[in-house]
């Protein structure tokens, strides 16, 4: 379904409700799923459980959704979930940013200045050409290094070809092959199996950086990669944060602690192993591979100027369908000697199906995110960037609504009219709230994560001159315990949302906390003043700066979300009974389930009160209970003004 006709179906459906429910606004009604237990798509240890409340939104608006999301609420599509914060392993904090006190870092300049150079051409275009690829050969065979080993032409390696496009080709065979390498040593344990790490790079050596590395040497440096120290700090920072148990830590032959102290692994270290496991390529292609204070470097003994031809399996791309003729003429680099600047565009339009967004999600997931291709389909896409249940409210022309209205849509980024990017973001009343985001992965070298980040952080600052109450940017969750998440707190300075008591903890407060404990009740460490209660050093942290592997991408929202939205998966659905004793009274507050709006089909809309003396419920206290937990997730005030769907419940007649 488009996002246009859902809006538009959705807005005729609120509106033709009776009463005067919701102030005015249009009225929400949604249907209570009750809470699902799932495996966790975060830390991914086995037996590791995520546990979320879910509600399916038949329609929302947007003020209803504002007021969820600051009591910890999320939407995949039109699905609702919120993270049962004591139970899941993974306790998931909504985290926020004042637009207008947001204060750039080193790191996000360069990535604006990165941008710039490249649009004004004085940043050379690091894609890689993408040559189609025979559609007979799967991703699993262009992987196998047993078909690539056996192509390869011992002593047929090109040192001086000027061929730009077989040397690209080649150094993406060597990236590849160290990637495979990698995966070995996961699935043999010599490194941690619940890491993410980084796709290596293999790069062309300089003149001048030969003349100086390689100096005497009768051999030629060809080609070189850096990914041993990214990995090595990736293992460092997981041992300084404990991320693995110690029961992984002494069955694998990773870096362990010595007597309590984490003992830091040099690249060296990494590179060493990593080349040797790299032998097959010295003895098949004539290149000499090692390891050279922690760079991985490939030299040829004997200079060649024989043509090397790179076999179809050694081929980048792994997609080859989708690149049509069209789409690779504009895919095409620039010539390095036109001086012709580029063209960036930025379009926000109504969340709607697009084909060419969508050709774009599944290219990045398949090669960002290594899902199967025939898991990336067009109706999953659909469920989950297109479909909303958000009402859309058109700007009256005043200071209450922006020019572009509330809603759901998608900003597109375009690059001398190529689609590259797509932000799917809903506006809100008071707030911009990012959803997902997908990129070309030929641009990766742009960041375009992090710069689609600062443009709509940069948005909400424009649009609150004429909309005062849109001053924040929501990022959606901030998990401290698990790493790769935890880039958000580069956008300072932010604030995380209490799970208890539903205030707002600025993150330099709430930080120590989480290094202490996952889960823990925010505000009661800060007084009415908002100063801490407790001594913190967090004055004097770095800020945390990820590195380039870890967010350059959907700013994460994106694959959290799409993690929990996998949790309304019917294998995955496990009811569980809600006891008295597990509902605190500061969740509750103050709210009767009396007032409860019910929808029940064939009865008019009326309050649950209302309806106890209209119709004669089977289970009566069974529904109760069922409200009680219902109020307690969305809270008291919510509860009264949104509509809960019934359906048809067994009825036992009318009164």
């Amino acid at each position: 379904m488009a996002g246009g006709s859902h809006n538009e179906a959705s807005s005729s459906r609120s509106g033709g409700r009776s009463g005067n429910v919701g102030g005015g606004r249009g009225q929400s009604v949604v249907l209570d799923c009750g809470p699902r237990r799932g495996p966790c798509g975060y830390c991914k240890s086995k037996g590791a459980t995520s546990i979320t409340h879910g509600l399916w939104a038949d329609t929302l608006t947007v003020y209803d959704y504002q007021d969820l999301l600051d009591r910890g609420w999320r939407r995949s599509g039109c699905y609702l979930y919120k993270p049962e914060m004591k139970k899941t392993c993974c306790p998931s904090y909504t985290i926020r940013l004042k637009a207008a006190d947001f204060v750039h870092s080193k790191e996000q300049s360069r990535v604006y200045r990165r941008l710039e150079r490249y649009l004004n051409g004085s940043l050379e275009d690091k894609r890689q050409d993408k040559i189609p690829a025979d559609p007979s050969i799967s991703k699993v065979s262009q992987c196998s290094s047993g078909d690539r080993g056996s192509s390869l032409q011992r002593g047929n390696l090109l040192t001086g070809n000027n061929d730009g496009n077989n040397i690209k080709e080649f150094m993406c065979h060597l990236s590849h092959e160290i990637d495979k390498v990698v995966i070995s040593c996961t699935e043999s344990r010599e490194f941690p199996s619940n890491l993410e790490y980084p796709k290596a790079s293999v790069r062309k050596v300089s003149l001048a950086e030969k003349k100086k590395l390689a100096k005497g040497s009768e051999e030629d440096l060809l080609y070189t990669c850096n990914i041993s120290f990214q990995i090595a700090a990736a293992l460092n920072r997981m041992q300084l944060n404990k991320v693995y148990d110690r029961e992984e830590i002494e069955s694998s032959r990773c870096p362990h602690e010595d007597r309590g102290r984490p003992v830091k692994l040099l690249p060296n270290a990494v590179a060493e192993k990593l080349v040797g496991l790299l032998s097959h390529l010295q003895q098949n292609s004539g290149l000499s591979v090692r390891a050279c204070n922690g760079h991985i470097n490939y030299y040829s003994v004997k200079q060649q100027t024989s043509d090397y031809e790179v076999p179809k399996t050694t081929l980048c791309s792994e997609d080859s369908q989708s690149m049509s003729g069209k789409k690779r003429t504009a895919m095409k680099s620039p010539d390095s000697s036109s001086s012709k600047k580029r063209k960036l565009e930025i379009h926000l339009e109504r969340s709607s199906f697009d084909p060419e967004e969508y050709e774009l999600y599944r290219k990045y997931q398949i090669e960002v995110h290594n899902d199967p291709p025939e898991k990336v389909s067009e109706s999953s896409y659909r469920r989950f960037l297109v479909d909303t249940p958000l009402v859309f409210v058109p700007s009256p022309g005043d200071s209450t609504v922006p020019t572009c209205g509330f809603g759901s849509f998608h900003q597109r980024y375009l690059i001398d009219g190529q689609l590259v990017a797509v932000g799917v973001i809903d506006i809100l009343p008071k707030c911009l709230s990012s959803k997902y985001l997908f990129w070309d992965p030929d641009l990766a070298f742009l960041s375009l994560g992090k710069y689609s980040a600062l443009q709509e952080i940069n948005w909400v600052r424009i649009n609150q001159i004429h909309c005062p109450a849109l001053e924040y940017y929501y990022l959606g969750y901030y998990i401290h315990s698990c790493h790769k998440m935890r880039y958000k707190a580069a956008y300072h300075p932010s604030a995380l949302l209490c799970p208890l008591r539903y205030k707002w903890i600025p993150f330099d407060v709430a930080k120590p906390l989480l290094d202490k404990w996952k889960y823990t009740v925010l505000s009661d460490y800060v007084g009415e003043n908002g100063v801490p209660l407790l001594h913190s050093n967090s004055g004097n942290a770095k800020t945390f700066e990820p590195e380039e592997s870890e967010c350059n991408g959907s700013h994460d929202l994106m694959i959290e979300d799409g993690g929990m939205a996998g949790s309304d998966n019917d294998d995955s659905d496990d009811e569980m009974e809600l006891e008295t004793n597990e509902i605190e009274p500061a969740e509750i507050e103050d709210g009767d389930i009396g007032n409860i709006i019910i929808e029940l089909t064939g009865v008019p809309t009326m309050k649950y009160k209302d309806l106890q003396s209209a119709i004669r419920l089977r289970e009566p206290r069974h529904l109760e209970s069922q409200l009680l937990r219902y109020m307690r997730v969305v809270g008291g005030q919510l509860s009264e003004r949104m509509v809960y769907s019934l359906g048809e419940p067994g009825l036992d007649g009318h009164h």
